[in-house]
Parts: C-alpha cells; structure tokens; sequence
C-alpha cells in the first residue's frame, strides 16, 4: 500500500455489484477503514461479514471519510449528493461510477470545491480486470488525481481522459464486454452449426477470446497487424474475414460503438 493509501477512510454508497466489487479490491489491498451505506438492511449485513466492514446510514458513512464513491443508479446520484452535502468534509474526494452523470452535476448539489471524479468502470472489474476511464472535476488536486487512480488500478486498469471524451469511453469499454460476449455467441453458434457439440464449442471459444487478448494485450503491433500474420492468402482464415467483409461486420461493429456513443450522451443531458 502506497503512502497516499495509508490511513485512508472510504465510503461506499451502494453496495451493488460494482460496490462490492471495489470494497473487495480495496480490502484484498489492504484499506482498513472501509464503511458502506446500503439501504437493504440483508444485503448490508452481507457485505459487513463478508469484508469485516461497517455500515451506517449515507451521512453517518461518509463523516470523516476521505473518499466517497457514488456507487448507485445514475438517477440516484444528485439525491445522494444532496443528502451527504452537509457531512462530507472540504478535503475529501468523490468518485461516481454511475454511467451519465457529469462532474458538473455532482458539484452543483455539494459545497462549492469538493473534489469530484466521475469514472466510467465495466464488469470485468469484478475478477480484477476491469478499465475505468477517468476524468477529474474542476475541483480535483493532481494528488487526489492519483489516490483515485491508485485505489481504482485494485480492480482493473485506468485512463484518465477529458471528460469529453466519456462518452466514447462509455462506447469502447463501458458497453465493450457485451461486444465480446456477442462475438462470442456467435462463434459458439457457428461452431455448433459445423458439428461440435456445445460444451466444446464454448470451450474453444472462451479460450480463443482469452488467449487471442492476452496476446492482444502483450504485443507492441496493432490489431490489424496481428489478425494479418493469421491470414493467410486464400486460406481458411481468408474465407472468414471476407465474408465478415463482405457482410458487413466490421462496419456494423463501428456503427454500432458510435450509437452507444451517441445514447450515452443523450442520457448525460438528461441527468446533467
């Protein structure tokens, strides 16, 4: 645990799946002083034996702590943040990780310079290998910058980015394991339709994807460079893309990114 993580006291308002997921991260890390605000009085008991961990109503929680993260619904989070305003303390730092809803919103409920982070998570935080894209309100010290980054790498990695930029985060990582899991639908669907049975079209898959990502993740060359060493001219592989070409499904792909794109900004007007 680096300096800026010792002695650190953090509120988690929220005990969701991504609550939990980084009340597990920070915990495994070594966060001692860990208090979560769940109004399911079953599923906060849950979490206090789980992580050794206490619980308290929103304003008790995040007295005195030095982090608060906003781990509700996106349209939950102007209401939390009113709530908390009167007890959160003037050096600590808020992280939202509810899709949508911009730093702007959050420091209009709070007393004016209370530092805000909005972060952009996806699933597959929860086995430690998520990607939060990061972007700091106007508030935010280059220091406060780091422990939230510091405290989100416990779960995956992180970007930070303008928050502009959010929203094609949003379309790349936010949304992007469902892409994957499509891919992966219809690799198991095709394989299944060439005879294998499904058991072992999943298996070979899932592999498939893993591997072909960590080699993805290893390499220095692009991802175009990498699918080409594979491809070999009129080869199996060959017949495979062109047809994906020929479809369209490098174009649908795209298309498709730009459209979460696009929702994910209509919805932080909405919220904003």
């Amino acid at each position: 645990m680096s300096d800026l993580m010792s002695g650190l006291r953090i509120s988690v308002i929220g005990g969701g799946v991504m609550g939990e997921t980084l009340i597990s991260a920070w915990r495994a890390s070594g966060v001692q002083d860990i208090a979560v605000s769940e109004p399911r009085a079953e599923r906060a008991a849950e979490l206090v034996e789980r992580y050794d961990i206490t619980s308290a109503d929103a304003e008790t929680a995040v007295t005195g702590a030095n982090v608060i993260v906003l781990a509700v619904k996106p349209h939950h989070v102007a209401e939390v943040a009113e709530q908390i305003a009167g007890s959160v303390r003037s050096d600590a730092v808020i992280v939202s990780v509810a899709a949508g809803v911009t730093t702007a919103t959050m420091e209009s409920r709070l007393p004016d310079g209370i530092a805000v982070v909005r972060a952009m998570p996806n699933t597959p935080a929860v086995i430690g290998q998520g990607m939060f894209g990061v972007s700091p309100g106007s508030s935010v010290s280059s220091e406060q910058l780091d422990l939230v980054v510091e405290l989100l790498e416990g779960a995956g990695k992180v970007a930070v980015v303008d928050e502009s930029q959010q929203d094609a985060v949003t379309a790349v990582s936010g949304s992007g394991p469902a892409y994957v899991f499509y891919l992966a639908e219809a690799m198991i669907d095709g394989g299944v339709a060439a005879g294998l049975d499904e058991p072992t079209a999943r298996r070979l898959a899932q592999q498939t994807l893993l591997g072909a990502s960590a080699l993805l993740a290893g390499s220095e060359e692009s991802p175009a460079e990498l699918r080409r060493r594979v491809t070999s001219p009129n080869g199996t592989t060959h017949a495979a893309i062109t047809t994906f070409d020929e479809q369209g499904a490098g174009d649908a792909l795209r298309a498709g990114v730009a459209a979460c794109a696009a929702r994910a900004h209509e919805l932080s007007q909405d919220g904003s």
